[in-house]
């Protein structure tokens, strides 16, 4: 990806008019005449169009500065020359995806039943964590396809090369997040979360859980060698990464920002910093996953946002070049995340729906199987939403008012055609749903 240019210098184009009272005042004029709800453009974007009001593309961007600068927010995070970052959060449409956010992610929010009940919850909590693993990966350039690393995950076979034990690091972290919420965001936190992404991939194991050293040199670059980034220097690391967990913990006095934008910052925080020889962008969007769940965003459980970036990996490097080639505006990388957010939950809410008309479809079918009784349909339908229920021949006894022979063959024969796994507990036979059951009744309809 090339690097976008860099914006003109507004202090420029003011010293060449302020000593022109005319000009000024013209100047003026067309500013109030702008639109102020037109798309938050980054100078290489606004280049590219038509300039309003018989305006140069210069005086247009001077315009739209002038306007952005007044309602700048600082955060206590500075680039290598000391200058701050800032924000604009009254832009649209953050208010307005804030507030969807904060109705659909966390409190008690309106869930279709699949994950509201215990009994499926997990199959969706695995599924978007073997997702986020797998694509957070592959955008570190992890090469491996989602069905081998789905089977790596389920069977608990060893990884056999990095890109796969980067998969197996990126599951067992986000697992581990999950218990870790609760928790204050520390230097020996982040340590934590790195040595877990990192663990058995770096050339030099020692590096996992430490801040690189100054003659670690970290970049970076594109596919062509150009650099795009380079981080602050090692012997700043640890009063910045001090700094982020205050900020993580509303430790600063940075007023009150929307749990959203801190932990979307705290992605970008990290990111920019680099302070890793390795595994900087997995550790980056791990502590955003961190910093959503302890604010109680429990839908986060759910939801892949690395799914939304690998679609599109050229976006989520140009937001963090608009940021910092525009006067380090967050603006930029806020109004993306927040888009990558929104298209998360919603991909979540689709493959939720895909499962449920499938299940539909499953026990229409279900209902016309003539090689199974109405009673087997009954418990097959049951199984279908309940994958950890255990079934006795007693239980089936009594729920059909069978007699103990009838029930006892209904379950063997469900077992024999694989809908069913038994287990002797003591002198009882349980009865639990198959592996991939929906799979396996399929190719029975």
């Amino acid at each position: 990806m090339r690097m976008p240019q860099v914006p003109p210098d507004v202090d420029q184009i003011w010293n060449k008019i302020k000593h022109e009272p005319q000009k000024i005042r013209q100047y003026f004029e067309k500013i109030s005449k702008l639109p102020r709800d037109i798309k938050y453009l980054h100078w290489d974007k606004l280049r590219r169009l038509s300039p309003p009001l018989s305006m140069t593309h210069e005086e247009w961007w001077f315009a739209i500065k002038w306007q952005r600068k007044p309602s700048y927010r600082k955060i206590p995070l500075y680039d290598k020359k000391g200058s701050s970052f800032v924000m604009l959060l009254e832009v649209d449409p953050i208010p307005e995806r804030l507030h969807d956010i904060d109705l659909g992610s966390g409190g008690l929010i309106q869930m279709p039943e699949q994950i509201t009940n215990p009994e499926t919850r997990d199959q969706y909590y695995v599924s978007s964590l073997i997702e986020e693993a797998i694509t957070s990966s592959q955008l570190e350039g992890a090469a491996t396809t989602r069905q081998i690393a789905k089977e790596m995950i389920k069977s608990g076979r060893k990884p056999i090369n990095r890109s796969e034990q980067m998969i197996l690091n990126n599951f067992n972290t986000m697992q581990h997040i999950n218990k870790l919420k609760d928790r204050e965001l520390s230097k020996k936190l982040i340590f934590e979360i790195h040595r877990l992404v990192t663990e058995n991939t770096l050339d030099d194991p020692s590096a996992a859980g430490r801040l690189r050293k100054a003659d670690e040199r970290v970049s970076v670059v594109d596919m062509y060698g150009e650099v795009h980034h380079e981080p602050p220097s090692a012997k700043e690391l640890n009063h910045r990464i001090e700094t982020l967990c205050k900020f993580a913990n509303g430790q600063t006095e940075s007023g009150h920002i929307h749990p959203v934008i801190r932990s979307i910052l705290l992605h970008f925080w990290l990111a920019y910093d680099h302070p890793f020889i390795d595994g900087n962008g997995r550790t980056a969007r791990a502590i955003f996953y961190w910093s959503m769940l302890r604010h109680k965003y429990w839908l986060f459980e759910f939801v892949s946002i690395s799914q939304v970036l690998l679609k599109a990996p050229a976006k989520y490097e140009r937001a963090f070049l608009y940021t910092e080639t525009d006067g380090n505006d967050l603006t930029y990388f806020i109004l993306y995340h927040l888009d990558v957010i929104q298209k998360a939950v919603q991909q979540l809410h689709e493959f939720i729906q895909r499962k449920t008309v499938r299940l539909q479809s499953l026990e229409r079918d279900l209902r016309g199987m003539t090689i199974l009784n109405h009673r087997q349909r009954v418990l097959v339908s049951h199984a279908l939403r309940h994958p950890y229920h255990r079934y006795t021949i007693q239980s089936h006894r009594t729920s059909h008012n069978v007699v103990y022979q009838t029930a006892r063959l209904d379950l063997i024969d469900l077992e024999n055609r694989g809908l069913l796994e038994s287990k002797k507990i003591g002198r009882k036979w349980y009865f639990t749903p198959a592996p991939k059951l929906e799979k396996k009744l399929s190719r029975l309809t």
